[in-house]
Order: structure tokens, then sequence, then C-alpha cells
């Protein structure tokens, strides 16, 4: 951090009378409760809940400080990347401090992202909430023994948490958005300082503000230090055979890497270096609208199992409970995202520590609810570049009154909002890494079969998991396949474990020929929209960019 504000931040921390700086576990659990941060529910877990506006992210207030130095790092066409003046961050800044300052208590914890000692960021957060220390502990590695190793020991990152905290409108008038529905300055903001390594997340209560800016600053420094950066989940064989699983919500990434014969190394956040792969977190961070202790057992056990409260410490944010403490998780009158924030080892089935060696296997996933993708696809270097780039799935948007076609969605990398830097790098990093260790990379589709949304049918998960099993035990890489002239894929003709081949090819499903191939053109036209759009005069390969479907 920039040594004027660290002489304002340890400056603040050194006049206050009570900061608790590293306190145990049990402390934090008993200060949350204790200062009605959060109750404590039938099973000993921390039930909280937030403001309306913080019920999920705020994209339109997560900003990026624009500087001279830095900013050709970063894609400023990308509409995730907002900037803010580096004044107005300083007044942000300022203004923490001194809501900070303000308060009765205060807490700094130190924590590291990264289970791999060589490039693990060191980072301290701090706040007035009992409970963000306990997300943080939850969230965040413990700093390890060797942190001296790091690329980063000397480059730390500080992190100031106010959640309850607005700032003032008047102040921040054509500094920070302004709200369509009502003209008025936001009083929230979530701004992230690459080259002072400082963040600010105030007047947002959300848990994922603190964990998706951090997860935001590791994707920008990482890939300047040659480490590829990826949103995905990732888990072991017991032979040592790492794979990778990378898709958006409901593509069935938290289903398929919760595999009983598989360690878990983490759902959502890795790096792959010279050394191989490594979690960033701690813990994890699952979505609980509906979760069911038959088809979810690990993360239902791992939120509501039953234990003293002072030995629990998993956080339910936003989920309904009733009077006598119990929760239910299929009630969304508060929010349809409610969250459980628990440390990995509440978890049966983890590698500890969560590193590992090079992937053997990638699968992205989608749901196309188009229902013109095959259930799988061996991907090239090229093709996977490309599906890298696109990570496509579709979304389904619910009428009263029926159905509607499914709208197709395209987050770069799998993880768009957490991007920062320039296209260019993440997908020839992925290339690179391809090249050298010989890693197969596979596109599984878990969407609909035999018509689009409405007419066909969801992939049975049976046929799923018996695709990923053949994909990730190697017998996949040998069968013989035919290119799809339309999606540039090459299409297995078989695959073990599914007796009747011609599901592989979509067309054979739908009985109706030329509807598929109508709809097939129609959803390649815009892939082809999406890529020109995002990634015209953004230095991506020619080889990798004739690989897009409709070109």
């Amino acid at each position: 951090m920039d040594g004027e504000l660290q002489e304002q931040l340890e400056g603040a921390l050194n006049r206050h009378p009570d900061v608790k700086v590293n306190p145990d576990r049990r402390t934090m659990i008993a200060d949350a409760v204790e200062r009605r941060e959060a109750m404590v529910a039938a099973c000993g877990c921390l039930a909280t809940w937030t403001p309306p506006e913080s019920t999920g992210r705020s994209p339109r207030d997560t900003v990026i400080v624009r500087r001279p130095e830095s900013e050709k790092n970063i894609d400023w066409d990308a509409p995730n990347n907002l900037p803010i003046t580096p004044d107005t961050f300083d007044m942000v800044f300022a203004d923490a401090i001194a809501a900070l300052a303000a308060k009765p208590r205060l807490y700094a914890v130190d924590r590291v992202l990264g289970a791999d000692s060589g490039h693990a960021l060191p980072v301290r957060v701090v706040s007035d909430r009992a409970l963000t220390a306990l997300f943080a502990d939850n969230m965040f590695r413990p700093v390890p023994s060797d942190i001296g190793k790091s690329c980063f020991a000397a480059r730390p990152y500080t992190l100031l948490v106010c959640p309850y905290d607005k700032l003032d409108p008047a102040r921040y008038t054509g500094r920070l958005r302004t709200i369509p529905k009502t003209g008025k300055t936001s009083n929230m903001v979530i701004a992230m300082d690459m080259d002072r390594r400082i963040g600010v997340v105030y007047g947002s209560a959300y848990g994922g503000s603190v964990k998706k800016l951090m997860f935001t600053v590791m994707n920008y420094l990482l890939p300047l230090e040659g480490i590829l950066s990826l949103h995905c989940s990732a888990n072991e064989g017991k032979n040592g055979d790492v794979a990778l699983l990378l898709g958006l919500s409901g593509t069935g990434k938290t289903t398929l890497s919760a595999d009983p014969r598989r360690a878990l190394l983490g759902d959502d956040e890795h790096s792959w270096s010279d050394s191989g792969v490594a979690n960033y977190e701690n813990g994890c961070y699952a979505k609980l609208i509906n979760l069911s202790p038959v088809k979810e057992p690990d993360i239902y056990k791992a939120c509501f199992h039953e234990a003293p409260y002072l030995e629990h410490g998993a956080i339910v944010e936003n989920a309904m409970v009733y009077a006598d403490g119990r929760f239910d998780l299929d009630d969304e009158r508060l929010t349809p995202n409610s969250r459980g924030s628990y440390p990995l080892t509440f978890l049966a089935n983890i590698k500890t520590p969560p590193v590992a060696g090079h992937p053997k296997t990638i699968l992205f996933l989608t749901a196309d609810a188009n229902g013109v993708l095959p259930p799988v696809a061996r991907l090239s270097r090229n093709q996977a570049m490309l599906w890298f780039l696109m990570g496509y799935t579709s979304k389904l948007a619910g009428t009263e009154t029926g159905i509607v076609d499914p709208k197709s969605t395209f987050s770069r990398f799998f993880g768009a909002p957490f991007m920062p830097l320039n296209p260019h790098v993440y997908a020839r990093m992925l290339g690179e890494k391809l090249d050298k260790h010989g890693t197969k990379v596979y596109l599984v589709n878990t969407g609909w079969s035999g018509g689009a949304y409405g007419a066909g049918k969801r992939m049975d998960i049976s046929l799923t998991r018996e695709i990923v099993e053949s994909a990730l035990n190697g017998s996949l890489a040998r069968v013989e396949c035919f290119t799809d002239p339309v999606f540039h894929l090459d299409i297995p003709k078989s695959c073990p474990g599914v007796p009747d081949p011609a599901v592989l090819n979509p067309r054979n499903t739908w009985p109706d020929k030329v509807a598929y191939d109508e709809r097939a053109k129609k959803l390649a036209a815009e892939f082809c929209a999406q890529f020109d759009k995002a990634y015209g005069g953004k230095a991506i390969d020619a080889t990798v960019a004739r690989e897009c479907p409709g070109k």
C-alpha cells in the first residue's frame, strides 16, 4: 500500500481504543452473536440478514482506479471494468478511515489468498464487524510459515470493509454512478486500487463483495506474474490426476465436481502455475436456495451440521428462518441468492493442502437450452481458447404466462465480472499451458436434447456422469470423432458407458431436422456477433477467431 495511505491506516488503528488483531475463531463467533450481527440457529450455525441492496453483488458500483501507469493492462471496453479517478478513490479511502475510527471496536485479520506459498497474496482485512472478520477467516487462508517465498511477500493487499455505512451522495456527485430510477448518486462502492494494492467495500453488507473483490485482484495480479488465474472447481483422482471444471451458474459445476471418488481442492477459484494447481481459498460460499440434503449432502452438512455455536461458525446469509431456528431453503422471499460460508474442513472428501499437479483434463460446462450442442465435444487447443473466451451458457427467462426463448449468455473465461485484464492475456496463457502439459479439454453440455427448452428434455445426469467419467479416465480421448460444420466441434461417435451413441449427435435427437438446423444457425450467429462485439481489435489470434461458430 502507498506509504501515505499506510500511515493513515496505521495511525487510525494505533489511536483506536479497541482493536482486536487476529482474534481466535471462537472470539469472532462470540462477538458476532453478542453484538447482534447474527443469531444462533437451531443447528449452531450463524444466521444473518442484510439490507435489500446487499442481497447480492452490485456490479455497477464495483470500480477500478484508472491510472496512466497501469491502464494498458485492463480491458476498459468490457462492461464490468468501470473506472474511477485516483482522487475519487482517495476520498473513499478517507471516508472509510473516518468511519472506522468512529466505531466502538475494530477487527484486523491477516490472511492470504493462495495455497501455493510461491504466489500467496497476503491480505489484511479491517472492519468494524466481527462477522466480516469471521467471513475472512472462513474464506481466506491462514498465513503460512514460508510466506517469505511468495512473489507478493513485500506487496501485501489491504481491504477496508464498512458494510453498514453509506457514502454521502452529495460528496460524490459526478464521481460515482447515478442511480437511474432516482437520479441520485450511489451511496455504495466496491473499489479496487491495483497499483497501491488497497480495496474498500463501503455500503455493501453482502459477503460476496469481500470474496469477489479479492478474486478480481488475484485475476489481475497473477497473470502479470506468469500464473493463469481461473474461475473453476478442481478435484483430484486417487492416481493424482487433476481435473478442472469451468461453468456458469446452472451448468452443474458444483454437482459434478463433488465426486466421492475424487478429492476436492476447491469449488471456485484456482491458480495454474509452473508448479501446478492451487486453491485460493480456505472455504466455500455456496448458494443455498432449494439446497437439498439428498442431492447436495456435503454442502448441506457443512452449513447445517449440529454443533455448539462456538465450534460451528458457518455463516448463513439471507435465508428464511422460522422462530424455532430452523431454515426454509425453498423460501426465496428475502432473495433467491441466499448463501452459506464455511471452511473447506467442513467437507468430508477434500485435498489438504489444496494443491496438486498439472491438470490432465479440463471440462467446460454449458447448459445449452437451445438443444443444439452435443452432450460432449473434444476441443483442440484453438477451440479450447475460443470457448474459454466465450464462456457460453443459456439462461431461462420465465414469464407468468408461459415459456419464452432462452437467452444466450456469454461470460468471458466463465467469470466475466472478475477478469479485468485484456482478454488475450488469459486466452494466450491457457493455450501455452495446454501445449506444455498436454491437457485434454472437453465441452460438456448439461442442457437440453431433442429440442429447445420447452420441447426437448434436460440431459440425464446419469448420461453426463458417464461422459465425465470417460473424459477423466482418458477413454474418451481415444474414440473416433466427426466434425460439426456449424460449431466446428469434434463430436465423439461413441462414448464408453453410453449405450446409444445416437444421442451424442444432437441433430439425431430432434424429430424435425430442419428446425434443428435453423436453431443451430441462430445460436452460431449469436456467437459470431458476441465475438465481434467483445473481441474485435483485441489482439485475439486469427487461428483462434476462426474457431468461432458462425465464422
